[in-house]
């Protein structure tokens, strides 16, 4: 644990923290304005980054932007400092999404101490597109896994036995649509970067993440390469027996996506801790028929946000990040 001044440096830093969030395809959804005499850091949604086709109401972005503020509330926690989060600080402006006073420096509360201890987590956090063991996720991380959803105002749950297969096989109907209308591939083929673009790329889905093709296996992994040539990339079998999180929440607007964001990278950090690695998909939930399909049969309550593959495996490699002088602006 650190303290130090709230200096212009400290925020650029607290920004850098914030954007190693995953956002769909990512393509970094975010923008941050610091207002030094409030000593207040608004978050705000960039629609520029927006996808049309797959998250046209914007609740993907929203949950990236989420995941963003997460992270700003542990690295400010690691510096000593105390967040104070507001989220839809005001109603006449929708793309401003939450208003964050950086309250101190001073001695942590207990809270902060906790979120402190996720800090090395959020640059070891990498979305994994490799084949996971079988063996499964103990109970105990399991417990810690939901209680940090829990926290954020969202739940947790692991299908399992029909259910799980429920979820793979809607999945695999999200693919074959796709597959019949090439249309459906416009927002990831413009956010994937392919050959010497992806040397150079600050967001996106660079072609060295896109991991091997799925030779066998029942793991739901999105192929970013499509019908396109990506070299030396192989094929590999993948675990026959996946192991899914199904992340909730009670209401379905904006605000319960926000709170999802942050669920969900809590739950990606503590997984972290925990020596898991994991990757995301949000295909299924792309299609609004497929998505209510997708949640509890037996309790039918809430609207599922996030699937999750979680395992011990390899972690996937550092994806591309915008500079912070892109997203940050200091008044």
């Amino acid at each position: 644990m650190t303290t130090r001044e709230l200096d212009t440096r400290t925020v650029t830093e607290l920004v850098a923290e914030a954007t190693a969030a995953p956002s769909m395809h990512n393509a970094q959804p975010w923008r941050f304005r610091f207002l030094t005499d409030e000593r207040v850091l608004l978050l705000r949604a960039d629609l520029d980054r927006a996808m049309r086709r797959s998250d046209p109401v914007h609740r993907a972005l929203h949950i990236g932007c989420g995941a963003a503020l997460f992270n700003l509330r542990v690295a400010a926690a690691h510096s000593g400092l105390s967040p104070l989060v507001r989220l839809l600080p005001d109603r006449g402006d929708p793309r401003l999404l939450a208003a964050v006073h950086l309250a101190g420096p001073g001695g942590p509360v207990p809270d902060d101490q906790d979120l402190a201890r996720l800090y090395p987590a959020i640059h070891q956090r990498h979305t994994s597109r490799y084949p996971f063991d079988d063996r499964d996720v103990p109970e105990d991380v399991r417990s810690r896994l939901r209680a940090a959803a829990t926290r954020e105002g969202a739940e947790l749950s692991f299908p399992e036995s029909w259910h799980l297969d429920t979820v793979l096989e809607l999945v695999h109907d999200a693919e074959s649509r796709d597959t019949l209308d090439p249309g459906g591939r416009e927002d990831l083929e413009r956010w994937t970067r392919l050959g010497p673009e992806a040397d150079v790329a600050t967001d996106g889905v660079p072609e060295y993440a896109f991991g091997p093709r799925r030779r066998d296996g029942r793991a739901p992994l999105r192929d970013f390469a499509g019908r396109r040539p990506v070299a030396d990339r192989g094929s590999t079998v993948f675990e026959k027996s996946p192991h899914l999180a199904l992340l909730y929440t009670g209401g379905d607007a904006p605000l319960d996506w926000l709170r999802a964001g942050q669920g969900l990278e809590h739950v990606l950090l503590e997984a972290t801790t925990a020596g898991l690695a994991g990757s995301l998909t949000s295909h299924l939930l792309e299609n609004d028929d497929l998505r209510v399909l997708a949640r509890d049969p037996v309790s039918g309550r809430g609207y599922v946000q996030m699937v999750l593959r979680l395992g011990y495996g390899p972690h996937g490699p550092a994806t591309p990040r915008r500079p912070v002088g892109d997203v940050l602006d200091i008044t």
